[in-house]
């Protein structure tokens, strides 16, 4: 992924320096930072993706938990990265990296910006059918697209904000069962998921993607993909 090369460095990931990462998913970043000698852990509500990244980083310290109670001691960490993990609302995830994060420590989030999105078009799906209820909570998590949004909620954990950036970022996905599945397993999925379930879901959301499939199949998406570095104060 762009976005994780360009924040690795940036808070300081390098052989022997200790990693969180927040909302680990599957375990790309992790595996990542093992590549370059870190040692690793990583958290995740999804006992499925904990699972995967267990298969793709034995050796990472990786639990299924919630971002908001982190099981590690304070200052554990040199570094924490949370990529697309932590949105707008999740301030309290904040305050938990800032606590097990050692004092000269960064974070590194990233989110989807508010420019160009070929994702959109999926997101409007998951919107219209989930519960009425919870389409607020989306645009509250949605929020931090919004330019200054998360430097204010970094700010507002104790961290100084050292620098904002972007890439555009490329999904691809080879067939439309892995899209379908990737696309699945997103955040702002699961109420629509459990609102109208898979069956009606699914097909209105592969619409929504069907002009990101090149002639060869392949799903290619490209998404304004923004990032914010900070330090934690000695």
């Amino acid at each position: 992924s762009d976005v994780i090369q360009a924040i690795f460095p940036r808070v300081g990931i390098e052989p022997d320096s200790s990693v969180l990462d927040i909302a680990c998913g599957s375990g790309l970043a992790i595996r990542i930072a093992e590549g370059m000698g870190a040692a690793t852990a990583g958290i995740d509500a999804a006992t499925d993706l904990i699972e995967i990244a267990r298969d793709r980083a034995p050796s990472a310290d990786l639990r299924v938990g919630t971002m908001f109670d982190l099981p590690w001691d304070d200052g554990a960490f040199d570094a924490v990265t949370s990529i697309n993990g932590i949105w707008g609302g999740c301030d309290s995830a904040l305050d938990e990296a800032f606590r097990v994060l050692r004092p000269g420590g960064r974070i590194g989030i990233s989110f989807w910006g508010h420019g160009h999105l070929d994702l959109r078009p999926c997101f409007k799906a998951f919107a219209l059918n989930a519960p009425a209820s919870h389409v607020d909570g989306m645009r509250r998590t949605n929020g931090i697209s919004r330019p200054g949004v998360a430097e204010q909620m970094l700010e507002s954990a104790g961290f100084d904000v050292t620098e904002r950036g972007g890439r555009v970022s490329t999904l691809e996905w080879p067939d439309e069962e892995t899209a379908w599945r990737a696309m699945a397993s997103v955040g702002p999925a699961a109420p629509a998921l459990e609102h109208v379930g898979a069956d009606v879901l699914r097909p209105q959301v592969l619409a929504a993607l069907a002009d990101r499939r090149d002639r060869h199949g392949i799903y290619r998406f490209r998404n304004d993909h923004q990032f914010v570095i900070a330090r934690k104060p000695h």
